[in-house]
């Protein structure tokens, strides 16, 4: 058999984009942190760079921008370098939404099956709400639905709730993206949809009137961290045939208890609630 000259051999790539260009920092900066392990806390750039097979300049250049993000922190003694606070930070968000997701399913649950409805939890993404639960209706004409799926913020009951808990500098940055109309019912005037977020902080929650899908009503309110903070909102959502306007009073004082409940299991007492 005739062997191969060795520059023919196929090395293993632990980051397999990093030829890519951008892409390929991102990928190698993720491969770089995820270097570290229980065993090896501090490693330094000659380490990290044999381990990535990269060279050690560009290990060099990416320990100083996740450093400068706080991903990463260095060892003034020995100059080796070891994850930062930055990603525990962003681990406690994870953890919030997990948190979140948990302790509601059994709440939301509860409610489903009393109200014989749609019933979902939201939490924010950039422009949108992804539902972390979406227990479907038992009834034969339902609403479909999918965990994990994303609607424009502006335009659901859970969107204008989570809304209600955005500073001015991000409610004022989240208007600054076009918004499209789904329904002839969408409401994409800013003035409008500013004045809806306020009905969220005086009512304690919103009615969505075919403004997402048509042929769809919902009604949602917000959950609440125990600093206040809004931490997801929970929705109900059915045909516009069975969610009539004359009980929707009634539904959204049932969602709001629901919604104190989840609130009361992550720490959140009956005391004047906080938007921010």
């Amino acid at each position: 058999m005739e062997n191969k000259p060795e520059t023919n051999r196929v090395e293993k790539n632990r980051n397999p984009r990093r030829d890519g260009g951008r892409l390929s920092s991102v990928t190698t900066a993720v491969h770089l942190m995820k270097t570290f392990s229980e065993e090896d806390q501090e490693l330094g750039i000659s380490e990290l760079a044999k381990r990535l097979g990269v060279a050690k300049s560009t290990v060099h250049r990416l320990a100083c921008a996740l450093l400068d993000e706080g991903l990463l922190q260095q060892n003034p003694e020995n100059g080796r370098y070891r994850l930062g606070v930055g990603l525990f930070m962003l681990g406690a968000l994870v953890r919030a939404r997990l948190d979140v997701a948990s302790e509601s399913k059994v709440i939301l649950t509860k409610l489903r099956d009393e109200l014989k409805e749609n019933v979902r939890l939201a939490v924010l993404e950039r422009d949108n709400v992804v539902f972390l639960h979406d227990f479907e209706s038992p009834q034969a004409v339902r609403i479909r639905s999918k965990t994990g799926q994303m609607r424009p913020a502006f335009c659901t009951a859970e969107g204008i709730c989570l809304l209600a808990g955005l500073r001015e500098p991000q409610l004022t940055a989240f208007f600054d993206h076009p918004r499209v109309a789904r329904t002839k019912n969408t409401i994409t005037d800013e003035e409008t949809l500013r004045a809806n977020i306020r009905k969220v902080k005086r009512k304690g929650y919103y009615f969505e009137d075919e403004e997402c899908d048509a042929g769809t009503r919902s009604v949602a309110a917000p959950v609440f961290f125990a600093d206040g903070t809004i931490a997801a909102a929970i929705g109900v959502s059915g045909p516009r045939s069975r969610l009539r306007k004359s009980q929707i009073d009634k539904l959204a004082r049932r969602v709001m208890e629901a919604a104190d409940e989840i609130s009361l299991h992550l720490g959140y007492g009956p005391r004047e609630r906080i938007y921010i």
